[in-house]
């Protein structure tokens, strides 16, 4: 591990200034925009400007044809999405984010916000918090204003809105959650948190961390350079925003959290600390659901289609 350059790894390079050159491209995706669907066209979705100054935009996706009850267009629930990406990398107009959120909303069917969020390490934590309240209170906006979005406005359902996040998407989507509660958000009501392979850390090394330490996915030099990134500079992992399971404030407000769904793998090197949210969660009376699976690791629904399909039913079934 001596040798082993985690900015390699992440196909980034660190600049005097410390910011990053990120050196892969990833395909990109335009949105479908606000025309009639094309033939075969189940999906459309559209870009947002939530925040002009930050350069914080938003993917709404939703099906092209609204279901309807007894002749009246059914009011879906709404999904705010957070992206992986290790807080450094990736869209929500990437091919893989896009065509994820298009299966998403199809197959619920709902509507999706994908946040397209800020970066670290141009923008550390608690900036992506930021985001995540700026795309929520957007959310109460449209529901509010008479000229508000109508794909939003028309269609969501506001007493059932989700918060769902992938990696350090899901570190975003609990960290907001615990924001929510001291805030006025009606109309709109987070009826859930969907945690997928929740980012989160600590300085003490847990037994699946070093199990895991040399991972080819994900391994733990990189994750330690990420929180090098991401964290407010002069604190080290023990600060809330990667260990809230080490903050008795934090443990003591997610009492209030609503309903949970926590979705793990057993090669992924936060496993052990995965399942100790769940345990504590379950401690301050949460309604949690788990679902772990002994194979598979951080990011496998990046390349394999089969558990990307068990993701999304997971979701489902916690939505529906």
């Amino acid at each position: 591990m001596s040798k082993f350059d985690p900015y390699e790894h992440l196909k980034v390079l660190k600049n005097e200034d410390g910011t990053l050159t990120r050196l892969v491209q990833f395909p990109q995706i335009p949105a479908t925009g606000d025309a009639d669907p094309v033939p075969g066209q189940t999906v459309v979705s559209k870009d947002v400007t939530l925040d002009a100054t930050k350069k914080t935009w938003l993917r709404i996706h939703r099906p092209a044809k609204i279901p309807s009850n007894d002749n009246k267009i059914a009011r879906l629930p709404l999904v705010i999405y957070f992206h992986a990406g290790g807080w450094i990398l990736f869209s929500v107009s990437d091919a893989l984010n896009h065509e994820a959120m298009n299966k998403l909303s199809d197959e619920i069917p709902a509507i999706i916000v994908a946040v397209n969020f800020r970066l670290a390490p141009e923008t550390r934590l608690p900036g992506q918090y930021d985001d995540a309240m700026d795309a929520i209170n957007w959310i109460k906006k449209q529901a509010t204003d008479p000229n508000g979005d109508p794909w939003i406005k028309q269609y969501a359902d506001f007493s059932r809105v989700f918060m769902y996040g992938t990696s350090c998407g899901a570190n975003i989507v609990l960290n907001t959650a615990l924001r929510v509660i001291d805030h006025d958000i009606s109309p709109v009501t987070i009826a859930g948190i969907i945690l997928c392979q929740p980012f989160i850390g600590g300085k003490k090394r847990t037994k699946s961390e070093l199990k895991l330490a040399a991972d080819v996915f994900f391994p733990l030099p990189v994750i330690d350079v990420l929180w090098e990134l991401a964290l407010p500079k002069g604190t080290d992992r023990d600060h809330r925003f990667c260990n809230p399971l080490g903050d008795e404030q934090v443990k003591e407000k997610m009492k209030k959290l609503g309903r949970c769904l926590v979705i793990g793998f057993g090669g992924d090197p936060l496993i052990d600390r995965q399942q100790d949210l769940v345990q504590l969660l379950v401690m301050q009376g949460v309604m949690v659901e788990a679902r772990f699976d002994d194979v598979g690791f951080h990011g496998i629904e990046m390349i394999d289609p089969r558990r990307a399909s068990a993701i999304r039913n997971f979701v489902k079934e916690f939505i529906v």
